[in-house]
């Protein structure tokens, strides 16, 4: 169904398999995903509204001008998903992407204006945050390890215990944001300071 039909409203998939295919200008509004694969299935003028991913696995899709206002995904693989190629700049008033103990690993958000992004409990390892509105973002219980922030819009970003990520202060807008020790310490590393205990 998903394949022949353009529009779907408050309907439920369950374990459906449709990996590496392409699916142009669908419409998906209230409706839920679960258990489902989409494996390296590319995605094309698609629409993603208020819909939840649960157990789901998007690794390596492509999602070439799509739009997810208010899109959950929990529990979910989500590899190696470049989200600078969708449409961040139509129909994201409705709220933005939020992601639960997922597996975001080697991803890119590269100038994409997510403000109050949900990453929380997930992994974010090699994830490209560059340039990125993440104004109000909840990175809460994250592992960031190797994921790059440069040039970022960080302003009241929640960073509380998450864990292994780098972050410059003075090359990216942390104004606001939270953190907890000891993870915070690592701000100080990129300062021009020496550090000594005791």
């Amino acid at each position: 169904m998903i394949t022949t039909d353009k529009h779907f409203t408050d309907l439920i998939f369950k374990k459906e398999l449709i990996e590496r295919t392409q699916l142009t200008s669908k419409t998906f509004l209230d409706c839920s995903f679960d258990g489902c694969s989409f494996t390296e299935t590319r995605f094309l003028r698609c629409r993603f509204v208020n819909c939840l991913f649960h157990l789901c696995d998007l690794s390596f899709i492509q999602v070439q001008d799509c739009t997810f206002p208010g899109v959950r995904f929990e529990n979910s693989k989500v590899i190696g998903v470049n989200w600078a190629l969708a449409n961040w700049f139509a129909g994201q008033l409705k709220g933005s992407i939020s992601f639960f103990k997922c597996v975001l690993n080697h991803s890119t958000f590269i100038g994409v204006p997510l403000p109050g992004l949900k990453v929380i409990n997930c992994s974010a390892i090699d994830v490209d945050f560059r340039e990125s509105n993440l104004s109000k973002a909840d990175f809460t219980g994250t592992d960031l390890s190797d994921s790059l922030f440069l040039g970022t819009d960080l302003t009241e970003a929640n960073f509380r215990s998450s864990r292994n990520y780098h972050i410059d202060p003075g090359k990216n807008n942390i104004t606001g944001a939270k953190f907890s020790l000891p993870e915070a310490m690592s701000l100080l590393y990129s300062m021009d300071i020496d550090l000594e205990d005791g």
